[in-house]
């Protein structure tokens, strides 16, 4: 298999058009037409993955945290990013990692939170709001169901729950066709006014290019006319952050030592109880500090997540418990969701989880 089928289908999971600003999701190390033997899944590479990638045959490392951030102007060995990217490049090995552009979808990283928790009703708990854009063609009336399903085929008109959404208004269009054109309707030279519809649809960002390629391949005109407008509104798709509720009321402390059982944390930091009992749950795998705002506004009775820090703490303000279990501890079953979706997409293609613990941190 080549490395670029692997490539394109995370690109469709998960688009990088949807990774914050920092990141650097995608291929990192090899060749997109590289042959890939087997694919070896992990949260961090470190020097200690590659060697099991080398000693289990799997010659593509596929990670949620990308091994390289930031440019890096030396290969001389002095860290383990370059110790890492070095033995990757030596002995063949490519890597890709899916970090927060998988993080902002549905069916990412806080979704295996909420499978280990029974957490349901899902909502994304900050949608971005800069992901939609309404996609607006003139067509001639013989022409709009074809266009229109060329679009929605593509992917447009999907809100929420509904798909094939799309407005229509009728008007007339006006143009001359030049001497090297070839019109579709009317005369060269002569002004032309015919009745055409103004269909309008919605869109996602990532597959805006593909909409309008498949739109334009529809619509029977030599030069087609279209608009695309962004649109300022949440996209409830995407987004950082999930909001939740359990099926029965647990007592507070309870709860706690749950998520403590079930994500294997050495230790919880947690806020006072300010809540008897947990309904509602509010969670981010890895650095959700930034979303505690959002979570009280949801009006969750508890916020799991990691990294936060001890001025934050004082932000629960008794409005809701925050509890962090760890940026390792909160992401660890990002791999099962890797596991899964790969297997369901090449059943017959060798993937490994790798048996390395990468967590740095350790707890007495």
């Amino acid at each position: 298999m080549k490395l670029d089928e692997i490539v394109s289908y995370f690109e469709e999971l998960a688009p990088t058009a949807y990774q914050e600003e920092y990141d650097n999701a995608g291929l990192i190390v090899g060749d997109a037409s590289m042959e890939v033997k087997a694919a070896l899944l992990t949260l961090d590479v470190t020097p200690e993955v590659v060697l099991e990638a080398i000693d289990k045959g799997a010659n593509l490392i596929i990670s949620h945290h990308p091994i390289i951030f930031r440019g890096i102007k030396k290969f001389t060995g002095s860290s383990y990013v370059e110790k890492t990217v070095a033995a990757a490049i030596k002995n063949d090995i490519a890597i890709f990692a899916a970090h927060t552009n998988f993080d902002s979808m549905m069916g990412g990283v806080n979704l295996s939170i909420a499978r280990k928790l029974g957490i349901t009703d899902l909502e994304i708990l900050q949608p971005i709001n800069n992901g939609l854009f309404k996609l607006v063609t003139f067509v001639p009336v013989d022409s709009v169901e074809k266009v229109r399903d060329a679009m929605f085929k593509a992917g447009a008109g999907q809100i929420g729950g509904y798909d094939c959404c799309s407005f229509g208004s009728e008007g007339f269009g006006t143009f001359r066709a030049g001497d090297n054109t070839h019109p579709y309707v009317g005369q060269k030279g002569e002004m032309h006014r015919e009745p055409e519809v103004r269909v309008e649809t919605i869109l996602p960002k990532n597959i805006l290019a593909r909409v309008v390629e498949k739109m334009i391949e529809a619509h029977p005109y030599e030069e087609v006319a279209y608009d695309i407008y962004p649109l300022e509104i949440p996209y409830r798709q995407v987004g950082l952050g999930m909001v939740g509720n359990i099926e029965e009321p647990v007592a507070s402390v309870d709860f706690l030592r749950q998520v403590k059982e079930v994500f294997g944390a050495g230790v919880v930091r947690y806020t006072a109880l300010s809540r008897q009992v947990i309904k509602r749950v509010a969670f981010c795998g890895g650095s959700g500090a930034s979303l505690i705002g959002k979570a009280i506004e949801s009006g969750a009775d508890i916020f799991i997540t990691s990294d936060i820090k001890y001025h934050q703490f004082f932000d629960a303000d008794g409005r809701i418990i925050i509890a962090d279990i760890g940026h390792f501890e909160s992401e660890q079953f990002t791999i099962e969701l890797f596991y899964e979706y790969l297997l369901k997409k090449f059943p017959t293609f060798a993937v490994l989880k790798s048996r390395v613990n990468t967590n740095p941190i350790n707890y007495l």
